[in-house]
C-alpha cells in the first residue's frame, strides 16, 4: 500500500481514478485538451463529481508517434496556469505529468503533491535532487533510452526496478511510489524521445502486459493508463482515439481484475461505473 497525496492506494483501498487533463493542443486525444480558465475549471468540475481521485496535469503530449516536444518554459507556463485554476475550484490532489526537473520544481513550489514521471527519473539527471529536495509522491514508467528485447514482462519488471533502486540510492521512503508498466510507449520507432524501443509487435506487448499484470505487482501499486490508446485502435481498427471509448473500458476492466490499483482515464464517469462493477464482481476490497 502506497499514498499518492493524502490518498492511500493500493491494499484494501478501492480502486482510485487519476482523470487526465491536458493543456497541450499537440496531445493525441484531442477531446481532452483544455487551455482555457472556463474549459479547465469545467473539466475538473466535471471530473470531481464524476469520481475522480486525482486529476493529472500535462503540459506537453508525450506520444511516442509524435514531433511535440516544446521548451520547459511553455510545459510550465501550461501547468502552472492550470494548477492556479483547479486550486480554485477543487481540493483534490494535483499530479504533474513531466519527466523535465525545473518542470517538477516550479509545480511542486506552487503546492503539488505528486510528480508522474513516464521516464522513471532517467530523462532528467536533475530529477532525483528535486525528488530529494521535496519528497513528493511519485509515479514512475517503465523506460529505457536504449532498445531492450527479451521476454517484456521481466524486462518491464527490470525497468521499475531501476526506477525503485535510483529511490533508494538517496534514502526515499518508497511508501508513495506508484508504478505504471508504460502502456503504449513501448515502440518500434517513433519521433519524440519519450519510447521504449523494442523489435516486437508494440501492441502485443501492451496486451501481453495487461495480461500479466499480478506477474509484475510487487509491494507497489500499479497504475494503467490505456484510455483511447493505439492498442486499443488496432485491436478495434479504429484510427481516430474518439472512437475507443467501449475498448478503452473493457480494458480497464481487465486490468482491475488482473490487479491494477489506480486507472487513469479521460473518461472518468464511464470508468469509475466499470470498476465499481468490476470491483464487486471479483470480490477486490470486500467489506469496503
Amino acid at each position: 500500500m502506497s499514498k499518492l497525496g493524502k490518498v492511500g492506494v493500493g491494499g484494501k483501498n478501492p480502486v482510485r481514478i487519476l482523470g487526465i487533463l491536458n493543456t497541450s493542443p499537440e496531445s493525441f486525444y484531442k477531446k481532452s485538451i483544455k487551455t482555457t480558465k472556463q474549459n479547465i475549471s469545467d473539466s475538473v468540475r466535471k471530473m470531481e463529481i464524476d469520481g475522480a481521485n486525482f486529476i493529472d496535469v500535462g503540459g506537453m503530449s508525450t506520444a511516442p508517434y509524435l514531433s511535440t516536444i516544446v521548451s520547459e518554459k511553455v510545459e510550465f507556463n501550461r501547468i502552472s496556469n492550470a494548477i492556479k485554476i483547479i486550486q480554485n475550484v477543487s481540493n483534490l490532489p494535483i499530479s504533474i505529468d513531466t519527466c523535465r526537473a525545473n518542470v517538477a520544481k516550479s509545480a511542486l513550489d506552487l503546492g503539488v503533491e505528486i510528480i508522474n514521471d513516464i521516464s522513471g527519473l532517467k530523462y532528467d539527471n536533475k530529477m532525483i535532487e528535486v525528488v530529494s529536495n521535496y519528497n513528493p509522491s511519485l509515479i514512475l514508467c517503465a523506460y529505457n533510452s536504449k532498445r531492450v528485447s527479451g521476454n517484456q514482462i521481466n524486462v518491464t519488471k527490470n525497468l521499475l526496478k531501476e526506477s525503485i533502486d535510483i529511490l533508494r540510492k538517496i534514502g526515499y521512503t518508497t511508501n508513495k511510489v506508484v508504478l505504471d508498466p508504460a502502456i503504449g510507449f513501448f515502440r518500434k520507432s517513433g519521433n519524440g524521445p519519450f519510447f521504449t524501443k523494442i523489435s516486437s509487435d508494440w501492441y502485443k506487448r501492451d496486451l501481453q502486459i495487461i495480461q500479466n499484470l499480478n506477474l509484475i505487482k510487487t509491494q507497489f501499486p500499479i497504475l494503467i493508463s490505456v484510455s483511447n490508446k493505439s492498442f486499443v485502435g488496432k485491436l478495434l481498427g479504429k484510427e481516430n482515439p474518439s472512437d475507443r471509448l467501449f475498448g478503452s473500458i473493457a480494458a480497464e476492466v481487465i486490468s482491475v481484475l488482473n490487479g491494477a490499483d489506480i486507472i487513469r482515464t479521460h473518461n472518468v464517469l464511464e470508468t469509475k461505473d466499470a470498476i465499481e462493477v468490476a470491483s464487486k464482481l471479483s470480490g477486490r476490497n470486500k467489506g469496503l
